[in-house]
């Protein structure tokens, strides 16, 4: 009898059972939220951002980087806020792949094969070559190499767990005698200044890298490229498709609507102007000179809110920090003022330093007062400085000739590629101030910026060193 009770109850249970899963609809499931709505509901991004120049540190405006603009720009369309954790080596930000809380890893790496196979990439973003980087002062020499065979004898060190690690490895798989080290304890940029240094004769770096700390170390130089074409992108974790759907999306409109030319424009343009001989006499002259004149810098800053480094970058181009410096037109001092504009600014002696810097501040904020209003951010201080050079008039003409070539006028990317066409008799016959020499404004202002970046890293490495002597004489 307790047989049947059981048997009877246990077919009553699978009946119920089985009716039940019958009538149950699948749209009426609790969905499992998907990372992009968590996203939206913390109303925060978690991303791992290399500390390194070409993606992310803290400059003297803020957090800057190609990499972390790029992203703060994705936050942004989203509505969330960025939050980053910072890693110091490409080993230590592979490290937060697949942790818990993490919705990025941003460290300028590669989409290798072996990488492929291990993390999923979202969409590519840049694209690079790898680069053999050796000592400038090799060259000219039979030590600096010019292929893969002439590696052999040299110091080489890369960074662990980097793509071109792998890279070497697969040379040497294929005969290659290369001796290299691999380092855990190095970032890529660190091993440039080693290069840069002669502490080590070679590294490896991707072209983007080489390019934004050349500048920083004058006394590194490509050697060759050592592989193909290849795609910089950002790490999601796994099964996160609406994520990643929606930040190609994003991506491919930033990119028609012109602002990732922009971008690249902002961080890499000035490499075509990189002239070694003076970047060298610039990084004397910083010691030389720039002490003497810093404080008046500084001071003209405070009055007139314009940064310190890039008045005294104006001043570098315009007259190397000498107070005396004359040219063949007659303009005269530290910021190079006419006779003219400096009885407008109330300069009565052009020779004087602190005179000069005054006044030369005073007519840049001017300048910048009479830029057209639909130029905004930091294209202004450019368009102003472009103005500076060449004359308000020729840059009215040269946003005039942008919107008949179906640019954008009020943006600097765009209006660097119209300025050399106003000495082509073609373009300025048809323009109010007519003929000009329009690539030197161009030249002028991507110096200008270039000794800026110069100045902001000395000044950030200054202060980083004064806060570490500070700790070690607390903790002593």
């Amino acid at each position: 009898m307790n047989k049947l009770l059981y048997i009877g109850l246990s077919l009553i249970f699978f009946i119920f059972g089985w009716i039940s899963h019958s009538a149950y609809e699948p749209g009426n499931r609790i969905a499992k939220k998907s990372l992009f709505e968590k996203i939206k509901e913390r109303k925060t991004l978690n991303v791992v951002l290399l500390n390194a120049p070409s993606t992310y540190y803290i400059g003297p405006d803020g957090p800057s980087g190609f990499e972390y603009d790029l992203l703060a720009a994705y936050a942004e369309n989203l509505g969330v806020e960025l939050n980053i954790t910072a890693a110091h080596t490409v080993k230590e930000a592979q490290e937060y792949i697949g942790k818990e809380g993490i919705d990025i890893v941003s460290a300028s790496l590669t989409k290798t094969p072996r990488r492929e196979e291990l993390y999923n990439f979202g969409p590519s973003y840049f694209e690079v070559q790898e680069q053999v980087v050796c000592y400038r002062g090799m060259l000219g020499s039979s030590k600096f190499p010019r292929d893969v065979e002439d590696l052999e004898g040299l110091e080489i060190v890369v960074g662990e767990n980097t793509s071109y690690y792998e890279t070497v490895e697969s040379l040497i798989s294929d005969g290659f005698d290369i001796n290299v080290s691999v380092t855990s304890e190095y970032s890529t940029e660190e091993l440039l200044e080693m290069v840069s240094n002669h502490q080590i004769d070679c590294t490896i770096a991707d072209s983007n890298i080489y390019s934004i700390n050349l500048k920083y170390f004058p006394d590194i130089a490509m050697a060759f490229s050592v592989s193909g074409r290849e795609q910089l992108a950002w790490i999601l974790p796994q099964n996160s498709p609406k994520l990643e759907a929606d930040m190609y999306s994003w991506l491919n409109n930033y990119v028609q609507t012109g602002k990732m030319t922009q971008l690249k424009d902002h961080y890499y343009s000035y490499v075509l102007f990189f002239d070694y001989y003076n970047t060298k006499m610039f990084y004397k002259r910083i010691k030389s000179r720039l002490p003497k004149y810093e404080d008046y810098f500084k001071s003209a800053s405070t009055r007139f809110g314009i940064p310190w480094a890039l008045l005294a970058a104006v001043s570098y181009q315009e007259s190397h920090w000498n107070p005396k410096a004359k040219s063949f037109t007659g303009v005269r001092g530290m910021m190079m003022l006419t006779r003219h504009t400096a009885r407008l600014l109330g300069v009565k002696n052009r020779l004087d330093p602190k005179q000069s810097i005054v006044g030369g501040t005073r007519h840049l904020k001017q300048m910048m007062k009479n830029v057209h209003e639909g130029v905004e951010g930091e294209d202004r201080l450019k368009f102003a400085l472009a103005a500076y050079n060449v004359g308000g008039g020729h840059i009215q003409d040269a946003m005039t000739l942008a919107k008949k070539l179906g640019l954008n006028q009020y943006v600097w990317s765009d209006l660097k590629i119209v300025l050399p066409l106003l000495s082509q008799k073609k373009y300025y016959k048809s323009l109010k101030f007519g003929y000009a020499r329009g690539s030197e404004p161009v030249k002028y202002v991507e110096s200008i910026y270039n000794y800026k970046s110069i100045l902001d890293k000395l000044v950030d490495n200054q202060e980083k060193e004064a806060e570490k002597t500070l700790d070690e004489n607390t903790t002593h």
